[in-house]
């Protein structure tokens, strides 16, 4: 029986891991298919596991990443550090209920894709943003030996608002992170409201958006010399750790 793998999320309107995984089926003669189930509740996760015997592994997007922890067996280090889950491993044995384990790739992928750009003066970094992302955000910036600073629109635990970065923190926080979905297409005339102008060609921006491949948040950085990147490898490192997950024995 073909193997199958799976992404569970809502909406799914465009899916970056559908095309990239069927194109490495064929290009790989790989006897396996890669299919998107657009669920909005996460709970349906255990029929759909039932429904295809031949399902193997699962990517999960918005907005299963935290809620989907409940109904796995097993969580990776990295994935209970983080507390968000986008990679399932579905072990099965005959005439046994199978057993789903939960991986995070997107903090491999963050940190391979960003540790090219550091030098030994990026020490500290900013994380635009406090959704899921953000925490696989955080905990690679922490394994690449920088420290990170929060930033919300709204006060929280740990975290400063928009309006109270100041020139000192924009200078001392040479890596500024965007977690948020500011400026991704069609809305691509939004960014982050930060004082960009306190930025020199010491800093690294990068945007966990790739479409548009340079967003106005990229724009503003490479105005004031800055070292841009977008998340387009980032997305295609996580895919392919995925694929060494789901093939681990």
């Amino acid at each position: 029986m073909k193997q199958l793998y799976a992404l569970i999320g809502h909406p799914l309107s465009h899916s970056f891991s559908k095309d990239f995984f069927n194109r490495k089926f064929r290009e790989e003669n790989i006897d396996a298919q890669y299919l998107n189930f657009e669920i909005k509740d996460v709970g349906e996760l255990s029929q759909l596991i039932e429904d295809y015997p031949n399902l193997c592994g699962i990517n999960v997007t918005i907005p299963h990443k935290i809620n989907v922890i409940p109904l796995l067996d097993k969580l990776s280090d990295d994935a209970e550090t983080i507390g968000a889950v986008n990679v399932i491993k579905i072990r099965r044995k005959a005439q046994e209920k199978a057993v789903l384990e939960g991986h995070n790739s997107d903090i491999t992928g963050f940190k391979q894709s960003l540790k090219p750009l550091l030098t030994n003066n990026h020490t500290q970094a900013i994380i635009l943003g406090t959704g899921g992302a953000s925490k696989a955000v955080e905990q690679g910036l922490k394994q690449l030996q920088l420290t990170p600073l929060y930033v919300s629109r709204t006060a929280k635990n740990n975290c400063i608002t928009y309006e109270e970065i100041t020139k000192e923190i924009i200078e001392n926080h040479t890596v500024i992170v965007n977690t948020t979905p500011l400026g991704m297409y069609p809305h691509t005339e939004a960014c982050p409201d930060i004082p960009y102008e306190y930025l020199t060609d010491n800093h690294i921006l990068y945007d966990l958006i790739y479409n548009p491949a340079e967003t106005l948040f990229l724009q503003k950085g490479k105005a004031h010399k800055a070292t841009i990147k977008n998340g387009l490898e980032m997305l295609h490192l996580q895919a392919l750790k995925a694929w060494h997950i789901w093939n681990l024995p």
